[in-house]
């Protein structure tokens, strides 16, 4: 039997001018927000205060992950040439302060869809000087030149999700996504001197020290921002819920992280990877300059 939704997992309807205008804009663009796609309860709260999550190369994913929303099959859309340029477009129009450019997982294209992220990145630059940059990047199968080509594009931000726990990668993720893949990439970002990102969903069946021993391995990968947030099914054909994590329980998770030495830690029950107090504290760390203009 499913388990009821507690109390603090309730959140209102999304509203306000900002937020309309951005869905407006994106539906006329025929830009894909995560924000819409995966669900998620913050959408909001985050368009509100001028920060939005693309999701480019489409809106079919060829991995399956059993929690996810998102449309799957074995080949996904024909790449867009023109869609660097139309979101580069929107986010001026929309004056978004940070924007955050993922992806559905490609393994169908050449090269897994790094250089489109790249040319998203660049494009991004070009029209919005001051719009600070995160790319939520997927595996690429491990391949650290195809990671590469992105990190040569000077994200602000590099973010790639291990989603879960070591126990139960196998159960959570797609097949084709392991812990070894997500480490890797992870790992040589961060000794390549990018600012690394990841996000961990609680709720599949982990224990509070399976999540602790995880956060450890992740710190000493050199993550920067750790963001740890509730499961929440989007529906009948997905993983159920084990279980919902008390907000005291994601507080103590917070504080354990920053002791660990992590930048940042976003944790509690409505919190996403692309949640909005982590971008305000990476605008705090890395100032107002974006990254091309840093190491220029």
């Amino acid at each position: 039997m499913a388990l009821s939704k507690p109390e603090w997992l309730k959140v209102r309807m999304p509203g306000g001018e900002r937020y309309t205008g951005i869905k407006a804009r994106a539906r006329e663009l025929s830009l894909h927000t995560v924000c819409e796609e995966a669900h998620c309860p913050n959408v909001g709260e985050c368009w509100g205060a001028g920060t939005a999550t693309f999701m480019v190369m489409g809106d079919i994913c060829t991995r399956g992950c059993r929690f996810c929303a998102v449309k799957t099959r074995r080949v996904g859309s024909p790449l867009d040439a023109e869609e660097p340029t139309k979101l580069a477009q929107a986010i001026a129009e929309m004056k978004l302060d940070y924007v955050v450019i993922t992806s559905v997982d490609r393994d169908d294209l050449a090269d897994q869809g790094a250089g489109h992220f790249a040319a998203c990145i660049r494009e991004v630059r070009n029209y919005n000087p001051h719009t600070l940059v995160e790319v939520l990047i997927p595996d690429f199968c491990g391949d650290l030149d195809l990671l590469q080509v992105v990190l040569d594009a000077r994200p602000d931000v590099l973010a790639h999700n291990v989603e879960t726990v070591h126990r139960l990668q196998g159960k959570v993720r797609d097949p084709r996504a392991n812990w070894a893949q997500s480490s890797s990439i992870l790992g040589a970002a961060s000794q390549r001197g990018h600012l690394c990102k990841t996000s961990i969903q609680v709720g599949h069946g982990e224990t509070h020290e399976e999540v602790v021993a995880t956060m450890r391995e992740l710190r000493s990968l050199g993550v920067d921002f750790l963001t740890i947030g509730q499961y929440l099914r989007p529906g009948p054909l997905y993983l159920p819920v084990e279980r919902y994590v008390r907000p005291e329980e994601f507080k103590a998770w917070e504080l354990l992280g920053l002791e660990m030495g992590f930048r940042f830690v976003a944790s509690g029950p409505l919190v996403r990877s692309s949640y909005r107090a982590g971008e305000y504290f990476i605008r705090q760390l890395i100032g107002t300059t974006p990254a091309a203009e840093n190491q220029a």
